[in-house]
């Protein structure tokens, strides 16, 4: 519970928990079992007895846990020095091994040798063994202290297991609750006694009435400052948050609601501080009232984060949308959980200073520990309430929010029942880690917001937008990271846990017969930004200065200093590789079959960066140019390494790859010249005079101003029909891209001229109706329906026809 309570002071960034002796007993490593401080002069017979101890001890199961942890401190200490000792002389034994290899390779057998080379050889290989010792001994060291820190943090890991799982007497069995009375009334008894010892030395009584007045302004102090102070805080930073300016009031408000916390702490260390002096505390008292500070400071801390996380007013940056009921139970839960933690600390520092039994602890552990599992569950419900006044619909943050209260749900019951059954020390690392937790989330929202309402008051934003900015949220998920280490303590990870992560992490990883380190890769990182700074700079030292004052086109001078670009960053990385100290030789293998399987997979994208290559430099097209590539007409706008931009004359922007332009049919009007043909049909009347015609139409093209008249403009007859003669023009143009013009202006003439001649022009014929596919499917259906009707209907009958009367004479002739 002391772990827990430090690093909830560690949250909170303030006074932290007096645990300066654990602190003592970390840093109690004498200077006759500890190395150099560099790691220089390493004295191995003073490591080898440290190690020959320290493995006796680890095999020791009676050794205490502190002195284990004392231990570890100090192989870290040996650690650390012999991995700085693995690289002495290292400079040395690189300028020999230069000096072995400038004399060649050992001759083969039965190869003769200068003798002068050979005894050299030999002086040189004597050296490089003798400078190698050192460091070979180091890393035999290392090796050995690396292996005895991890039995040490195994050994503390089963230990810890262990006392978890310790299987305590039942706090809800009855038979133990006698034993617990007496216990706390023991307790109760040992501190009336001792103030009335106290009391009865009249040594003391005198302290008490010299210190009278000092107690007194204290006990004032201390009243102020927690009861009227704190509310004076609370409506001041609510009169600031209503009154300052729309873009501030929220950070100042938050700024100001911070003293809700400092001052009536002050209050709390007040009030410790008027019972010390009055000298009436025994050592049970004396207990209770050092805790009183920490206490004081878990509860406020707690109030100030619920009235943060759960406003009185809503308002558009809350971190829950919640009903003011659900806020109201939020506020009150969470001193709730500022008390179960402060009143743990309270019987812990009670309890502490006599030697209860596991039953009594477990039955006054009990009650605490109920009361957490009860307020995680509600907090649980609370938080799944949110749902209901969620206007985005199931949003990210909502969907955390709920995982969280199912989380807390489920601990809430975990934790009394396996207090219930005897597992007190699991329930406390269920119970009291999960509050912390809580309390850690909270913070960092606050304190993301906090910086998101900083960052809109020094941009002078608006608070939404200046939450919402890219600043403040890379500074939240630098805090998310942040936090991680302090979320591991808070559940049980040992500080040294830490370290040694954080060991692993600087000493880097294995890449070929290469270590590469968080320090290779910052040389890396840094070397390769100034190249690349460096590159940029000189582009545009081209770009601007010196290619503008040679004769190269715009193309190639795009071209260049797009081809310096590219041989700037690869030199940028290979100087920054080798800065780094990188030995990329052993991955050659390996690079070599995955870029064989990289080939095939990425076979398109590398035919369109060898095709961007071979534009940049043959140049067949450049920017600006005017080019038609599959259909597609307009100006070369950008050449990349994989594809180019090309804007159409509707302004849109096409992206061809680049193995298109040098695999395809590229048509380029403007690379090489500027000139260019354009056609113009004419089409006349059946029986207009077709020289007359062609007259025109010739002085038509040759007074146009861009009009190449060597060779002359064309007139060609194309042919004739009933009712048109059809004519086209065909004229040269100095710069083509002027073309759409000039044919606009040559059929404003033409129109001009042959009406002035009076000769019919030729309507060109009515394009061809497409039938509608929908009517003729309609009438297909229609038709198909009809014959189906048709072949369905029975055959019908034959009728005959009445016989035609006779008539009356041919009747009576036939009677008689």
């Amino acid at each position: 519970m002391r772990r827990l309570v430090l690093w909830l002071g560690l949250v909170l960034a303030l006074a932290a928990a007096p645990v300066s002796a654990q602190d003592q007993t970390g840093q109690n490593v004498t200077a006759a079992t500890g190395p150099a401080a560099d790691g220089a002069d390493l004295d191995y017979a003073l490591w080898q007895r440290m190690a020959e101890r320290a493995e006796a001890e680890i095999e020791n199961r009676k050794t205490p846990t502190v002195r284990i942890e004392e231990l570890r401190a100090q192989l870290a200490k040996w650690r650390a020095a012999l991995m700085n000792a693995q690289s002495a002389n290292s400079a040395r034994i690189a300028t020999v091994r230069q000096q072995i290899d400038a004399l060649g390779p050992v001759p083969a057998d039965g190869a003769a040798e200068a003798n002068e080379i050979s005894v050299r050889r030999q002086e040189l290989a004597g050296q490089l063994v003798k400078l190698q010792a050192p460091g070979i001994a180091a890393e035999e060291a290392y090796r050995r202290a690396d292996g005895l820190i991890a039995e040490i943090d195994r050994t503390l890991r089963e230990r810890q297991a262990d006392q978890l799982l310790q299987l305590w007497p039942s706090p809800l069995n009855p038979g133990n609750w006698p034993e617990a009375a007496i216990g706390l009334a023991d307790t109760v008894q040992r501190l009336w006694d001792e103030t009335a010892e106290a009391w009865a030395d009249p040594k003391a009584r005198r302290g008490l009435f010299d210190n009278l007045p000092l107690i007194l302004v204290l006990v004032v102090v201390a009243v102020a400052l927690v009861v009227y102070v704190r509310r004076w805080i609370e409506g001041f930073a609510e009169r600031l948050h209503e009154g300052a300016s729309v873009r501030g009031r929220d950070f100042w408000a938050l700024i100001a609601s911070l003293g809700g916390i400092l001052l009536p702490a002050l209050g709390v260390v007040a009030l410790a501080w008027a019972l010390l002096a009055s000298g009436m505390l025994g050592e049970v008292g004396s207990r209770i009232a050092t805790a009183l500070p920490v206490v004081g400071l878990v509860v406020f801390s707690a109030a100030w984060l619920g009235a943060r996380v759960f406003p009185r007013v809503q308002d558009d940056g809350a971190v829950l949308p919640l009903l003011p009921e659900r806020r109201a139970e939020g506020r009150f839960l969470s001193v709730l959980m500022g008390l179960v933690i402060g009143a743990d600390m309270l019987r812990a520092a009670a309890m502490d200073a006599q030697a209860y039994s596991d039953a009594t602890t477990a039955v006054m552990s009990f009650p605490i520990l109920l009361t957490g599992g009860l307020v995680l569950m509600r907090l649980g419900r609370t938080l799944r309430k949110a749902r209901e006044t969620d206007e985005k619909g199931g949003s990210y943050s909502l969907r955390l929010t709920q995982l969280l209260a199912r989380a807390l749900t489920g601990l809430g019951v975990l934790g009394p029942v396996l207090a219930g059954f005897g597992y007190v020390q699991a329930a406390e690392a269920v119970i009291y880690p999960a509050i912390l937790s809580c309390a850690l989330v909270a913070f960092l929202f606050i304190l993301q917001r906090l910086i998101g309402d900083a960052w809109a008051l020094f941009t002078r934003a608006e608070a939404a937008s200046g939450r919402d900015a890219l600043v403040p949220v890379l500074a939240g998920f630098a805090l998310s990271i942040a936090s991680l280490p302090v979320l591991a303590l808070i559940w049980g990870a040992r500080f040294s846990d830490l370290t040694e992560l954080w060991t692993r992490f600087t000493e880097g990883f294995q890449l070929g017969s290469t270590t590469i380190s968080p320090s290779n890769f910052m040389i890396f990182a840094i070397v390769f930004v100034l190249g690349y700074m460096l590159t940029r700079l000189f582009q545009g030292a081209l770009r601007t200065t010196i290619l503008p004052k040679t004769r190269m086109d715009q193309g190639g001078q795009t071209a260049l200093v797009a081809g310096m670009g590219y041989i700037g960053i690869f030199l940028a990385a290979l100087i920054a590789i080798n800065a780094a100290g990188i030995d990329l030789s052993g991955l050659a293998i390996v690079a070599g079959a995955l870029s064989v399987g990289i080939g095939f997979g990425l076979q398109q994208i590398v035919s369109n960066f060898i095709s961007g290559i071979i534009l940049l430099v043959e140049r067949p097209v450049s920017e600006g140019d005017w080019i038609e590539v599959g259909g597609v007409q307009g100006k070369v706008r950008a050449i990349s390494v994989r594809s180019t931009r090309i804007e159409t004359f509707d302004r849109n922007d096409v992206i061809v790859p680049n193995a298109d332009l040098i695999t395809g049919r590229v048509t380029n009007w403007t690379r090489f010249n500027l000139s260019g043909r354009i056609i113009v049909p004419v089409a006349v009347a059946m029986g207009s005079d077709t020289r007359r015609v062609e007259q025109i139409l010739r002085e038509i093209a040759e007074e146009q101003p861009l009009a190449i008249l060597n060779p002359p403009p064309v007139i060609v007859f194309m042919g004739y029909t009933p009712t048109q003669l059809t004519f086209e023009i065909r004229v040269i143009l100095r710069d083509v891209n002027f073309g759409l013009q000039v044919r606009s202006d040559m059929n404003h003439r033409i129109l001009e001229r042959l009406a002035a001649e009076d000769i019919a022009i030729v309507p060109p014929p009515a394009p061809p109706v497409a039938p509608d596919p929908v009517r003729t499917a309609e009438t297909v259906l229609a038709l198909a329906d009809l014959l189906d009707r048709e072949k369905a209907a029975p055959p019908p009958r034959l009728r005959r026809k009445p016989a035609a009367p006779e008539p009356a004479a041919a009747t009576k002739g036939a009677d008689r």
